[in-house]
């Protein structure tokens, strides 16, 4: 019964890692360390958990600053960020296009709020959906390194 909720968690945490709303590696990790409590500790130990913590550590730091660093380098508002913000919730709505066209939009809608300047604000909301792209991908990454190294460490 433990190990169909860990796959459950890592499941859902996978989906996470495009869906905004969940909190992806970190549902990830909490399956993998719910699997490496059922299984008392033996396939999976304390070095692997550690790295597998760094990996998810990693991720929310790459969630943070992708989106940060894709709207601060096209000069976005906080209202813009704002906006990418409840684009990507309310694009939620609309999936799989919402996801793609959510954060834009909001980005586009909050510079738009702030300056009123439709070349600016087009340029920010696609500044910041590059960085949220940008941040999915490495995040997928991350999450195929994780589960690879828990395969790896239960395997030998």
């Amino acid at each position: 019964m433990w190990y169909v909720l860990a796959g459950v968690l890592i499941l859902i945490g996978v989906a996470g890692v495009i869906l905004p709303a969940l909190p992806g590696l970190p549902l990830v990790f909490v399956g993998m360390l719910l699997a490496a409590w059922a299984g008392n500790f033996e396939q999976i130990g304390w070095v692997t958990l550690t790295l597998l913590g760094l990996l998810t550590l990693l991720s929310l730091a790459v969630d943070v600053f992708s989106t940060a660093i894709g709207a601060q380098r096209v000069g976005a508002s906080r209202k813009a960020l704002l906006g990418s913000v409840l684009g990507s919730l309310i694009g939620l709505f609309f999936m799989p296009i919402g996801l793609l066209v959510g954060p834009f939009v909001g980005a586009l809608a909050g510079e738009l709020w702030h300056s009123r300047e439709w070349r600016k604000a087009t340029k920010v909301g696609f500044g910041t959906w590059l960085g949220i792209v940008i941040g999915v991908v490495l995040k997928l990454g991350l999450t195929f390194a994780m589960l690879g190294l828990f395969v790896f460490a239960w395997l030998v």
